[in-house]
């Protein structure tokens, strides 16, 4: 099985939400199904209709969270001793050489990269490019508007 790498805030964010859908939103749907039906002819029920649908959401989104946090590798930056290299959870300060941009981003998972707050996945092109190097290391980034080049200013785990 393949194990999918997760940092701690990740992890917890994931089983959040699981908390939330199955003591929070299964039984209000529960009880929204239960209501519609209460109303009468089902088949032209449009509250039981949107709530059968919800319900379905809701269960194939459990399943999905449950695979996800049963093939998770936990792993915590702050116990991380990478020898400064750029590994995933870590967070990196980099400038772009073109316009002297400067951008701090943490190497994520999948499912908790979100640009807006720096977070980058492990699989973008710029995480690939970053993994495994050193303050000081230029890397060469294929991106979709082209070929752009950076260079690590700092590595920090934690």
């Amino acid at each position: 099985m393949i194990k999918v790498p997760l940092t701690v805030v990740g992890a917890e964010r994931l089983k959040a939400e699981l908390h939330n859908l199955k003591h929070v939103q299964r039984p209000a749907v529960i009880q929204a199904i239960s209501e519609a039906r209460a109303q009468g002819d089902l088949s032209e029920n449009a509250e039981y209709d949107a709530a059968k649908e919800r319900q379905s959401f809701i269960e194939g989104r459990i399943i999905e969270l449950e695979s996800k946090i049963s093939n998770a590798q936990v792993i915590d930056p702050k116990l991380l001793d990478a020898e400064g290299r750029c590994v995933f959870a870590s967070t990196v300060e980099v400038e772009d050489l073109s316009s002297g941009d400067v951008f701090t981003y943490q190497i994520v998972g999948e499912d908790e990269a979100d640009i807006k707050d720096g977070k980058i996945s492990i699989s973008s092109p710029i995480a690939r490019a970053l993994i495994g190097k050193y303050a000081g290391d230029t890397v060469e980034v294929n991106a979709p508007g082209g070929v752009r080049e950076y260079e690590i200013r700092d590595v920090r785990y934690g």
